[in-house]
């Protein structure tokens, strides 16, 4: 459809102005909401919440269960560093799962042995004693009071001289989350620092990143 004589076409300068207040229309748009947004987080986490800036709002938003005392310590705590900041992770687009994370060589180790049962220190087949030929090895971020450390499970695996078949490896001992990266004291002292302390789970992912350049993900599962 041509434009009609009193509806030219118009010129690539008004092209560009037009658009342009376009754009300043979506961002007042977008300021407003986010202002709506802000206040109804608020009217939510009670008036204690007005100190925190947005980041903080939105980030107690994504905490499991937060409480008024919570939220009330929280807006006594510094904010959080900004994203130009050289503490704060920088931003990565969504990738697949790369696999189990590697813990960093230069924490401290220490070894913990479990030993076979003694069902499994005789062979089933001929009734001699088994061999300790190797280990299960696994390792979870641990922590003591201001020190985080690795500590390595190494779960002796047994085998029959005698025979060709028989290998058997001590039990998996009891964790709160199985497969996890973290060991039960770390878990125990993340509840222990939410909910008795009402220290957020955003703060303790900062805080544990910082102190061992390990990343935890703030899911149930502990991966």
């Amino acid at each position: 459809m041509n434009p009609s004589p009193s509806n030219p076409p118009l010129t690539e300068a008004q092209k560009i102005e037009l658009l342009e207040r376009k754009l300043q229309w979506a961002e007042l748009r977008i300021q407003a909401l986010e202002a709506r947004l802000r206040l109804e987080l608020i009217r939510k986490y009670g008036p204690k919440s007005e100190t925190l800036n947005d980041a903080q709002l939105m980030l107690l938003e994504l905490e499991p269960g937060v409480s008024s005392a919570e939220v009330e310590a929280e807006s006594q705590r510094e904010p959080m560093p900004p994203a130009s900041s050289p503490l704060a992770k920088k931003p990565h687009k969504s990738r697949p799962h790369p696999g189990r994370q590697e813990l960093p060589a230069d924490l401290p180790r220490v070894e913990r042995v479990i030993a076979c049962t003694p069902q499994q220190c005789v062979c089933q087949s001929c009734g001699k004693d088994t061999v300790v030929i190797g280990y299960e090895q696994s390792e979870q971020l641990d922590v003591e009071p201001a020190r985080f450390f690795v500590v390595v499970t190494k779960r002796e695996k047994r085998a029959c001289r005698c025979c060709s078949e028989g290998v058997s490896a001590a039990p998996v001992p009891a964790r709160i989350i199985e497969k996890g990266l973290v060991s039960d004291r770390v878990v125990i002292d993340t509840l222990v620092s939410k909910y008795c302390d009402h220290l957020p789970l955003y703060r303790q992912s900062a805080i544990l990143e910082r102190e061992t350049k390990v990343t935890i993900s703030r899911r149930s599962d502990g991966s």
